[in-house]
């Protein structure tokens, strides 16, 4: 029996894959296009599209639900009748719909079958492959939701989920229009619900209901309360509740054993974490799309169980959270000793792309009432919270462990202490101080040495921040011998640099110069390049103050590359700051890029939520108060929108491009600058301060290609293949 296609309804977001299945059709070599993807992704919706115009190469088009016995068994008979009488050299195009589960087989059985008829070409849907030799492919992924890659993160509209959800939407209610107002709540409902066609539907009806932020708060817990499908869709079309049950349906005990122990995982976890090397059923739930990849970091895939069978799976699994949660509690142990040392950058950027797991394991120790367990998972985090710029959340959750329940006084003051060091981070040193004294108090009852000497140091590192030299330089004092009398080394090296930072507040640069260098070193052989990059900046700050740029600019240079390493969120905006303004010292033609790195700053720091200290804002603000004296305002403002838009490592790289200037030209600069004609010189010269073809352009009053070709010869003659290059070479003119 045919099967019916349904309303001819517009496919949106479905242009590339639509014309791609168009023409891999009229391939003269095609005999077989399995269309596959997840339950409710548009399998059918698209294949139907495609053939209701197949092209001139097709006499007929034969539709069969594959679901249907009856209509598999006479697939011959109907495919020859469509073949009758039909024009030389053109052939006809049978879709063969719902190839899933228990239909799979036959379905494959019966395009075997039709191999001796070589002018039936066979379009199938399904959520697997059906296993026939010849075989061709066409995976069908959910619609990108706000955040993927490429569309920019901001603005919702274009995104291909969103206007599927919009247009249902209105289509529920006439009076919707996606707003600046509900704009974020409706790229929230998209992404919880992982851009699936079905599901943005279903979610769409409720508006006639609820408002979008109301919808996004009830799919927050579970995205299977979704229902009220069309009466004459299929069963597990009408609820998504349905459609993650039918997903589910003939799996395996042991890949359905595994598919629940990830249904608690958050999205984005790798295999090690999960424990996946040695699991069975992995390709089994890959196949069927109820284990998907998302991504990947550092050459190990990122996974994900996907909404709505996340929801379904994990309904009642107490135990596989349980378990979740104690893993992570052990990776994070493990992880401790080296966060200090050799593989600090790989480990930094492995706790960032498995925080929500972290922290979903944290929620469910705290919820059980394991304090000692979710205390030490909080102070396993201090590290990797601090270069993740997850600062108030860390505050936060030191003051609710801290404060729930019985928990014996040592992992109580070290909380105390932690949540000192997040106060201090978030701008706001008075008050890191009255915890750091706190957990002192509370320490002196334990006898924890080593932990005291460390809350010490750190309460002399906020009393420097409140500028009281005095008394930070006499608790660094004590605080730097006793962690170097017990071996602490990172301790005694990090007292070091705040010990050198108040003797040089007290005027005693040469003692906190020699600080500062043993610091240094030993940052460097003990591979802590965190800890190195703010040794560098201290350093770096102490040769400015004694007007000596060339060598703070090269330690500053170390200090973004090293953050840039660890992907570290809550100093680099100090350290980008501290290089524009060094760049407006050094070298005025730089502006642009300074502006740039300014604006990147303030924006990386606006999310980790911290503040300005006001003598470093006062700076700051000068600075862009004479940057948008000396340039004109268009070139100011786009520099700065410019900026605004910088990723972290955009940022750094942006910052690093700068060239290095050279008080002495070296050999060979001038036959650089003779070779090059006045305007390419000229042009030259505005590629090094970072401005773009068609700030050039504009600046020099000629057409945008024009400053294309001569930025070419430019290249050509000296040497260079990229702009950065080229500013590398225009700063050794001198």
């Amino acid at each position: 029996m045919p099967v019916v296609l349904g309303p001819d309804t517009e496919l949106i977001g479905r242009e590339t894959e639509t014309a791609a299945l168009r023409e891999r059709l009229r391939s003269p070599g095609v005999r077989l296009i399995t269309l596959t993807g997840r339950a409710g992704v548009g399998k059918t919706r698209l294949a139907a599209a495609v053939v209701r115009e197949p092209g001139d190469g097709f006499a007929r088009v034969v539709t069969v639900d594959a679901s249907d016995p009856g209509a598999l068994a006479g697939l011959r008979a109907a495919v020859a009748e469509a073949a009758t009488g039909k024009a030389a050299g053109h052939r006809v195009l049978l879709l063969l719909d719902g190839c899933d589960q228990e239909a799979r087989g036959p379905a494959a059985e019966a395009v075997v079958a039709l191999a001796a008829e070589p002018d039936v070409v066979v379009l199938a849907t399904g959520v697997e492959p059906l296993g026939v030799y010849g075989e061709q492919l066409l995976p069908l992924a959910p619609l990108p939701v706000p955040g993927d890659a490429g569309d920019g993160g901001r603005d919702p509209h274009p995104v291909a989920s969103v206007a599927l959800f919009a247009r249902r939407a209105r289509d529920a209610d006439p009076s919707f229009a996606l707003t600046p107002e509900n704009a974020a709540a409706v790229a929230e409902i998209c992404t919880l619900l992982g851009g699936l066609p079905l599901a943005l539907e279903l979610a769409a009806l409720r508006l006639r209901l609820l408002p979008p932020h109301l919808l996004a708060a009830r799919l927050r817990g579970r995205t299977t309360a979704l229902a009220g499908g069309p009466v004459d869709a299929p069963a597990r079309h009408r609820s998504l509740a349905a459609l993650a049950e039918w997903s589910c349906r003939g799996l395996d005990p042991a890949a359905l054993a595994l598919l629940e122990r990830l249904a608690v995982y958050e999205p984005g976890f790798g295999p090690a974490a999960a424990g996946l090397d040695d699991e069975d059923g992995v390709d089994a739930l890959l196949d069927r799309g109820l284990l998907t990849v998302v991504g990947e970091e550092r050459g190990e895939l990122r996974f994900a169980v996907p909404e709505p069978v996340r929801s379904h799976a994990r309904t009642g699994a107490a135990e596989a959270a349980g378990a979740h949660a104690e893993r992570y509690r052990r990776l994070v142990a493990a992880a401790l000793p080296g966060l200090g040392g050799t593989g600090q950058d790989r480990l930094l950027r492995e706790a960032a792309a498995e925080a929500p797991n972290v922290l979903a394991a944290l929620r469910q120790l705290h919820e059980r009432g394991d304090g000692e367990a979710a205390a030490a998972l909080v102070l396993g985090c201090h590290l990797p919270w601090l270069a993740q710029g997850r600062l108030r959340e860390g505050l936060e959750w030191c003051d609710t462990v801290a404060g729930a329940g019985p928990l014996p006084e040592a992992p109580r003051a070290r909380l105390t202490d932690l949540s000192g060091v997040f106060a201090l981070a978030l701008g706001d040193p008075q008050e890191a101080v009255r915890r750091h004294r706190r957990a002192l108090a509370l320490g002196k009852g334990v006898g924890d040495r080593r932990q005291n000497a460390l809350a010490s140091l750190r309460l002399g590192t906020a009393l420097l921040r409140t500028g009281d030299a005095t008394a930070a330089r006499s608790v660094l004092v004590t605080a730097h011998s006793a962690l170097s009398t017990m071996g602490v080394t990172g301790g005694t090296a990090e007292a070091a640099v705040a010990l050198a930072a108040a003797l040089c507040a007290e005027g005693d640069r040469r003692k906190g110069r020699a600080l500062l260098a043993t610091a240094e070193e030993t940052f460097r052989r003990s591979h802590d390049g965190r800890g190195l990059a703010g040794a560098l900046r201290a350093r770096a700050a102490l040769d400015l103050e004694g007007d000596e740029p060339e060598p703070a600019e090269t330690a500053l240079r170390e200090a973004l590359r090293l953050y840039e390493a660890i992907d570290e969120r809550t100093e680099l905006p100090g350290a980008l700051e501290e290089y524009a303004l060094l760049l407006l010292r050094t070298q005025p033609a730089q502006r642009p890029r300074a502006v740039r790195l300014l604006a990147a700053a303030d924006v990386l720091r606006q999310r980790t939520g911290a503040e300005v200290p006001q003598e470093w804002r006062s700076q700051a603000e000068r600075a862009r108060t004479e940057l948008g004296a000396r340039l004109d305002w268009p070139d100011f403002a786009t520099a700065w929108a410019e900026g605004v838009r910088m990723s972290a490592a955009t940022a750094v790289a942006e910052a690093l491009s700068s060239p290095v200037p050279s008080r002495h030209p070296v050999a060979g600069a001038a036959a650089d600058v003779q070779a090059l004609t006045p305007r390419q010189a000229q042009v030259a010269l505005l590629v090094a301060e970072g401005l773009t073809n068609r700030h050039i352009a504009a600046r020099l009053d000629i057409s945008e290609w024009t400053v294309v070709n001569h930025v070419r010869q430019v290249m050509r003659r000296l040497g260079c293949t990229s702009r950065v290059q080229v500013a590398g070479a225009v700063g050794r003119w001198g």
